[in-house]
């Protein structure tokens, strides 16, 4: 009991700018000794005597006496209070939502590979419909020919299915509603709220930014479903004819002036080839899909916000029920491309090698970096709704990923640039260390000699070295430099503490049995280096942690060339 006392006592005291409570110890004693409680008093003068030592220390000093009773209570607190601040993320409460109630969607243009913005919206939605017990939507936005491919929706349904593992209540895709939207569209024309328009492209624009009406605006109704009828039916070329909402070209908001809601292409669709030439624009199908999809909350980035006001309008031409709309600040990922034509052009050029290319932020670069789904749900839940602009960088990516590589990623020795020493008199030694200093112990089995690798910077801080000065080949032995020579020293850890050492260097076995290994960096070079043989029987796809260098995910099996996901 004495020694909880002085535990207690101290983590009391360096807790409160070193003064130690009686009260606040006497508690914990009586809680973890219940027979201290037959002879309180005696309890008391216990604690009493030990918390006068502990005041009179200066804090440092209380440091390290807790340190030495407690070894690892400041990383044990740190743990402690990360577990408390990730037990309480959560997302804030949604307006307006009643539990079992909630519909949202995930809604993706297949033009392009998804980014880390896109798996933030895709999260977004999918946790609240969660957190709500209700149901989330994947509807793929593809009606624009010219753009959407099988590829990029092959490659949406793979990030979010597989790589988020993000499980949608329904898979839709609005273009298998061509025929509702086109019903919708005949609607409104026959009450006189949409009209054909042939005018030049660079005509429309001018009248809309001058708010002057359009003259196809006095057609007869007759006359507009006709051309209407033919749109659809292919009687017209691309840019002859389009259909538009009769609004108002002097609306105060640009985007209500008469806007565009169906044009001609011509171009094949991937899924429903030459079926239909009659697209829908943005505006027209989002704001109808919402419908009939049921949705009651759409929640999306900021940029959609001046469309909610036209978009509100659509549903009532038809009298739907607007859903509940909420805007949240634009995630900007910091010094990184994120749009499809400047990455297309990258590509083009040769600047990266695809659109997984570990450089980018695709969610397929991401994922071959060494970036593991629990990260992006954490960063989702840290954005909920806010309004303000997040700001997402590599340090925020990286330190949020290394909390969840950290737990799950097995350590091994990597020595890039290596150089081979002779320790003279080591013995030969059986080595086993962790996988994992927590969840794997054992498993790294190492027989030493004399002939060690170390990386030639550690190499060259040895020889800098003070003669004499004790060093430490990580669990495994000590060893000093004497007149340019490495002897054997002694095995035990507490030999090289009390000597005073402090250098400790990761190293491997000059043996045959090594592997050979190559790591791509963030700036695509190359670093070839040894790597304890164990890595020989990793997966493709498998992350690991280099101790010292850093996280790396296996790339290519055959050749073992990793990538380097961070440090």
């Amino acid at each position: 009991m004495k020694e909880k006392i002085w535990l207690y006592a101290l983590e009391n005291a360096v807790k409160f700018k070193g003064k130690a409570n009686t009260n606040a110890v006497l508690g914990k004693i009586l809680g973890e000794f219940p027979k201290a409680r037959e002879d309180t008093a005696k309890t008391l003068k216990e604690i009493g005597l030990i918390i006068k030592k502990v005041n009179v220390m200066p804090l440092e000093e209380q440091k390290k006496e807790l340190e030495k009773r407690s070894p690892g209570f400041e990383k044990k607190k740190e743990k402690e209070k990360q577990k408390r601040k990730e037990e309480r993320l959560e997302l804030p409460p949604l307006p307006k939502a009643a539990m079992g109630k909630v519909i949202t969607r995930m809604s993706p243009e297949p033009s392009k590979y998804n980014h880390v913005g896109h798996a933030m919206t895709f999260l977004i939605n999918f946790l609240y419909a969660q957190k709500y017990k209700g149901k989330c939507i994947l509807r793929f936005e593809d009606a624009n020919p010219v753009k959407v491919t099988k590829e990029f929706v092959d490659t949406a349904l793979d990030d979010v299915l597989n790589y988020l593992e993000i499980k949608p209540n329904k898979i839709i895709y609005v273009t298998d509603d061509m025929q509702k939207l086109y019903d919708h569209a005949e609607q409104i024309i026959k009450k006189g709220k949409a009209y054909t328009c042939n005018c030049e492209r660079e005509l429309m624009q001018d009248k809309r930014m001058k708010g002057i009406p359009c003259d196809c605006t006095k057609k007869f109704p007759d006359t507009v479903l006709d051309e209407w009828k033919k749109m659809i039916n292919g009687k017209y070329k691309e840019g002859e004819m389009v259909l538009r909402l009769n609004i108002d070209m002097k609306h105060k908001n640009a985007v209500m002036r008469d806007p565009v809601v169906f044009r001609i292409i011509s171009t094949p669709h991937y899924k429903h080839g030459k079926k239909y030439c009659c697209w829908p624009l943005y505006d027209f199908y989002n704001a109808l899909e919402e419908e009939f999809c049921e949705i009651t909350h759409v929640l999306r980035s900021a940029e959609f916000d001046v469309r909610v006001e036209l978009q509100d309008y659509i549903r009532k031409l038809f009298g739907y029920k607007n859903p509940q709309s909420y805007q949240y600040g634009r995630i900007n990922v910091k010094g990184a491309t994120t749009q499809g034509r400047e990455i297309r052009e990258l590509i083009e050029k040769g600047a990266v090698s695809g659109w997984d290319d570990p450089r980018l932020v695709t969610l397929k670069a991401m994922k071959r970096r060494g970036f593991v789904k629990e990260t992006f749900y954490e960063l989702a839940i840290r954005v909920g709704l806010s309004k303000t602009q997040t700001n997402i960088d590599w340090t925020l990516l990286s330190s949020t990923n290394r909390k969840y590589l950290d737990k799950s990623s097995n350590r091994y020795f990597f020595i890039d640039d290596p150089v081979e020493i002779d320790i003279e008199n080591a013995p030969k030694l059986d080595i086993e260390l962790d996988l994992h200093p927590e969840f794997k112990k054992g498993g790294r089995k190492f027989k030493t000699g004399t002939k060690f690798l170390i990386t030639k910077k550690d190499y060259e801080n040895i020889m800098k070295a003070k003669k004499g000065t004790i060093l430490r080949l990580m669990d495994c032995l000590n060893f000093k430099l004497e007149k340019n020579k490495l002897i054997f020293h002694s095995q035990p850890y507490e030999d090289f503490k009390n000597a005073g050492g402090k250098i400790i260097i990761h190293w491997l076995p000059a043996d045959k049995k090594n592997a050979e290994i190559k790591i791509r960096t963030p700036e695509n070079n190359l670093i070839k280096g040894t790597a304890e043989s164990g890595v020989k029987n990793l997966k493709q796809g498998d992350i690991v942690q280099f101790e010292r260098y850093g996280f790396a995910r296996l790339d290519n099996k055959k050749e073992l060339e990793f990538i380097f996901t961070h440090a």
